[in-house]
C-alpha cells in the first residue's frame, strides 16, 4: 500500500512536465502571431500614413484647380498654373513601353536559362543578370547620357526616322529631330532596368514546374520548344505575370535614370524621340526649387497621383492572380 503512490508519481509528474511544454508552446505561438500580425498592422500603417500625409499636402492644389489639374498638361510655376496630363502620359508612356520591350527579353532569358542553356553555364549566367538589378540607377542615367544617348542621337534615331518615313502612323511616333534623349531614350533605359528583376522572377516560377508534366509531354512526342510553350509557360503564367507587375511598379516610379535622358519637357508630342517627363522626374527636379504653397502642393499632388497609380495597378494585378490561380487550380499536380 505504501508502495502506489511512489508508483503513481512519476506518471502524474510526466503529465505535469508535458502540460508546462504545451503551455509554453502555446504562448511563444501566440507571441509569434502576435508579431507577424503587429507587422503586418506596422506596414499597412505606414502605407496609410503616407497617403493621408500625401493628400493633406495636396489638398490646396487640389482644391484649387479641382478636375482641370488632372486634365490640363500647363506647368508654369510662375503664373501658378498646373496640370499633370504631360507627367501621367510620360509615366504611363515609358512604362508600358519598358514593360513592351523587357518582358519578351526577360522571359526567354528565362526559358534559356532553364530549358536550354549547358548547367555549368547556368549559374554564372544567372548572376551576371541579377548583378544588373543592383547597380544604381544613377549609374544608369550617367550611362544613358553620356553613352547611349550620343549614339542613339547618331545613328539610331535618323535610321528609324528615315524607315518609318512613309508609314501612316509610325511615321508620326518616330519623327523630328534626334535629340538623342526624349521617351524611347528612357523607356530603354527602364527596359534595362527591370529586365533582371523579370528574369529572376519567370525562372524561379519556370524551375517549379513539375518535372513530369516535362517529361510527359516529351514523352508525347513534343519538342523542347512546345513543351515550354504548351506546359511549362501555363503552369507558370501566374508567377510571370506577377513578377511582370513588380517590374511594372519599379517603372512607373523610377527618377534619377529617367530624369538623366527624358529631356524633362512638360509637354506632350505624338513622336517617341521627343522630350517629355515623368511624376517622379518632375518632383526630383523642382521639389528643392519650389517656391509657394501652392507649387508645393502641386509638385505633392503629383506625387499622390503616382502613388494612387502604382496602387491601383498592383492592386489589379493580385485580383488578375487570383483568377488565374483559380482557373489553373485544377490543372496543378
Amino acid at each position: 500500500m505504501n508502495d502506489s503512490p511512489s508508483r503513481a508519481a512519476p506518471p502524474r509528474l510526466e503529465t505535469a512536465v508535458k502540460a508546462a511544454g504545451a503551455r509554453r508552446l502555446e504562448r511563444s505561438n501566440t507571441l509569434f502571431r502576435q508579431l507577424t500580425f503587429g507587422s503586418a498592422l506596422l506596414v499597412l500603417a505606414i502605407f496609410v500614413g503616407m497617403f493621408c500625409v500625401l493628400l493633406y499636402g495636396a489638398w490646396p492644389a487640389l482644391h484649387t484647380f479641382g478636375v482641370s489639374f488632372f486634365t490640363k498638361s500647363v506647368w508654369n510655376p510662375v503664373t501658378e498654373k498646373f496640370g499633370i496630363l504631360a507627367l501621367v502620359y510620360g509615366t504611363l508612356v515609358t512604362s508600358a513601353l519598358a514593360m513592351l520591350m523587357a518582358l519578351p527579353v526577360g522571359v526567354g532569358i528565362a526559358v534559356f536559362l532553364t530549358e536550354f542553356c549547358p548547367r555549368p553555364l547556368r549559374r554564372p549566367i544567372g548572376i551576371s543578370i541579377e548583378l544588373l538589378a543592383g547597380i544604381p540607377s544613377i549609374i544608369y542615367g550617367v550611362w544613358g547620357l553620356f553613352v547611349f544617348a550620343p549614339f542613339f542621337q547618331r545613328t539610331a534615331q535618323p535610321f528609324l526616322v528615315d524607315v518609318f518615313a512613309d508609314a501612316p502612323v509610325l511615321s508620326s511616333l518616330f519623327a523630328g529631330p534626334p535629340y538623342g534623349i526624349g521617351l524611347f531614350t528612357a523607356s530603354l533605359i527602364l527596359a534595362i532596368m527591370i529586365l533582371p528583376l523579370i528574369t529572376a522572377v519567370t525562372r524561379d516560377v519556370f524551375d517549379t514546374a513539375p518535372s513530369v508534366l516535362k517529361e510527359a509531354a516529351y514523352g508525347l512526342g513534343c519538342m523542347t520548344r512546345e513543351t515550354v510553350w504548351k506546359v511549362v509557360i501555363p503552369y507558370a503564367r501566374a508567377g510571370v505575370f506577377g513578377g511582370a507587375m513588380l517590374a511594372l511598379g519599379r517603372a512607373l516610379g523610377e527618377t534619377m535614370a529617367v530624369t538623366f535622358v527624358i529631356g524633362n519637357a512638360h509637354r506632350i508630342k505624338a513622336s517617341l524621340f521627343a522630350p517629355a517627363t515623368t511624376i517622379s522626374a518632375a518632383i526630383a527636379n523642382e521639389f528643392t526649387e519650389a517656391v509657394g504653397d501652392l507649387y508645393k502642393s502641386s509638385l505633392l499632388a503629383a506625387g499622390f497621383f503616382l502613388l494612387f497609380i502604382t496602387f491601383v495597378v498592383l492592386a489589379l494585378a493580385q485580383l488578375m492572380l487570383v483568377q488565374l490561380e483559380k482557373r489553373a487550380g485544377g490543372m496543378r499536380v
